[in-house]
């Protein structure tokens, strides 16, 4: 386990031998164990049995989350990951006010990572999300092979309701500033359809929220 499971099970939850647990490995599997020895750096487990997990969402959803500031960023890669996301990609944009040197990438993908470990911890997830390095905007485009691709935009030609119910879905998310006209247009090209939640706008962390919950309402897991 890691030091920070090792600390969740030993000291929050205050567990004891025998006591029972849920682990997972991010294999799609959950696995009931009984804890046989905890100790202050180290705790062991006996599997007892295994389950394919049924949490995830039916609907593939791939997003590309131009960057936002510091916690900012943390809540849209948390709370996608509650929503059932598949990957997230962020992104660098022409408004984007986050600059993430290449020395520095390695070091905020892993924080990413363990924030979506943790999310799927609380919702009961088992595979995380991918969480790529950041890219530029129109090479993450260019590598899109969603059956649907949607990019947020206040302008919307066709309603999400009537569309056809879609094998896989790519979500373009802008920046705090949002997306330039030339970025909708260049994302059009690439076969992306506008999409608006409606008339208020909202922050960049809050999109993918709104947006991952409509989807999956109409062609996921909610209900």
């Amino acid at each position: 386990m890691s030091d920070s499971v090792v600390q969740h099970v030993s000291r929050s939850l205050r567990m004891r031998p025998q006591d029972q647990i849920i682990l997972f490995n991010g294999d799609g599997s959950e696995y009931k164990a009984e804890l046989i020895n905890i100790e202050k750096r180290n705790v062991t487990a006996r599997i007892i049995e295994s389950t394919l997990s049924s949490t995830e969402s039916p609907l593939p959803i791939t997003i590309g989350q131009t960057l936002s500031r510091g916690e900012r960023m943390d809540y849209a890669v948390q709370k996608s990951t509650e929503m059932g996301v598949k990957s997230i990609t962020p992104l660098f944009s022409e408004r984007c006010e986050v600059k993430l040197p290449k020395d520095r990438q390695e070091k905020r993908v892993k924080h990413w990572h363990q924030i979506a470990i943790s999310a799927c911890e609380q919702s009961g997830r088992t595979m995380p999300p991918e969480i790529a390095y950041p890219t530029d905007l129109e090479k993450w485009l260019a590598a899109q092979d969603a059956e649907l691709k949607l990019v947020l935009h206040h302008h919307s030609e066709q309603p999400l309701q009537e569309m056809s119910a879609p094998e896989s879905v790519a979500l373009l998310i802008g920046p705090e500033g949002g997306l330039t006209s030339d970025e909708v247009e260049l994302a059009t090209q690439y076969g992306f359809k506008p999409l608006t939640l409606g008339p208020r706008v909202m922050r960049t962390e809050t999109a993918p929220v709104a947006a991952l919950t409509l989807l999956n309402y109409l062609w996921g897991d909610l209900v």
